[in-house]
C-alpha cells in the first residue's frame, strides 16, 4: 500500500491509499474531484472506494463526480447517512471494514461534528483523522462538546507510537505557533518547528505526522484534563 497526498481547494488534503498489486484505491475525503481524477488518469489508478470522515463540503465535495465516473462505492458514518452525498455503505463505531487488501477500523470521534469518524489501516499503521486531530492541533468544536472532543482525542493515544497520521488540512505551521506560545520550553517542539518550516519552504506537505511527535509536541494531546483542554481550545479559537 502507498499513500498519495492530493492537494485540494486552498489548504485541504485528500488522500489515495493505493493497493499497488491491483492499482485500486480508496479516496479519503475528496474535497473536489478534478485533482483526484487527474492523478488517477495519469497513473492508471482506479478509485474504487470513497471514504468520508465527516460531512463538511470540503471533505465530500468531489464524492458524486468521482462516483459517477468510476462507479466508486461511498462509505461514511451511519449517523451521517443524510448528509454525505452518494453514500452507499453505512459504517458503525469499532467496525472493521475489509475488502480485498484494504482493511480499516472505524472509530467514532465526535466533537468537530456529531458524525465524525477516523479510518485506521492497522496493518500499515496509518490513520486518517479528518478534522479531529491535526498535526499540532485539533479541530474546532462545531457540533459536539468539549468533553466529546477531549475523549475523541484520547482515543488516538492508544495507537502505536509510529502510527502515521494523515489529517484534513495543512494547518501545521500555524498550529505550531500556538503550541510554542503555550509550551515555550519544549525542545522537541522547537526541533519539529524547524522541520516544518523547511518543508513549507520546499513546498512539500508537513504530513504525515506520527503519534510519537503529536504526544511530544501537540499541546491539545498533552492537556491532561478537560478543564485545561477547554481553555486551550477557547484560546486557539481567538489565536
Amino acid at each position: 500500500m502507498k499513500v498519495e497526498i492530493i492537494k485540494c481547494l486552498q489548504d485541504n488534503y485528500s488522500y489515495l491509499i493505493i493497493d499497488e498489486q491491483t492499482n485500486e484505491a480508496c479516496v479519503i475525503d475528496p474535497s473536489e474531484a478534478n485533482p483526484i481524477i487527474n492523478y488517477c488518469e495519469k497513473n492508471d489508478v482506479r478509485p474504487k472506494y470513497i471514504l468520508n470522515t465527516h460531512h463538511h463540503f470540503d471533505h465530500v465535495g468531489g464524492n458524486q463526480e468521482i462516483k459517477d465516473k468510476y462507479s466508486s462505492v461511498v462509505l461514511g458514518f451511519k449517523g451521517d447517512k443524510d448528509r454525505i452525498p452518494g453514500i452507499d455503505l453505512l459504517l458503525e463505531d469499532q467496525q472493521i471494514w475489509k475488502t480485498g487488501n484494504f482493511e480499516t477500523k472505524i472509530t467514532h470521534i465526535p466533537g468537530h461534528t456529531r458524525g465524525h469518524i477516523s479510518y485506521y489501516f492497522f496493518n500499515e499503521k496509518i490513520i486518517f483523522s479528518g478534522d479531529t486531530l491535526f498535526s499540532l492541533g485539533c479541530g474546532k468544536i462545531f457540533e459536539g462538546t468539549y468533553d466529546e472532543m477531549y475523549e475523541s482525542l484520547s482515543k488516538f493515544k492508544n495507537l502505536p507510537l509510529d502510527t502515521k497520521i494523515y489529517c484534513g488540512h495543512e494547518y501545521t505551521l500555524q498550529n505550531s505557533k500556538f503550541c510554542i506560545k503555550h509550551d515555550p520550553s519544549n525542545q522537541k517542539l522547537i526541533n519539529k518547528m524547524l522541520e516544518i518550516k523547511k518543508k513549507i519552504n520546499n513546498g512539500t506537505p508537513t504530513l504525515p505526522s506520527t503519534l510519537k511527535d503529536e504526544l511530544e509536541c501537540n499541546i491539545f494531546l498533552r492537556a491532561n484534563n478537560i478543564r485545561s483542554f477547554s481553555k486551550l481550545r477557547d484560546l486557539k479559537d481567538n489565536f
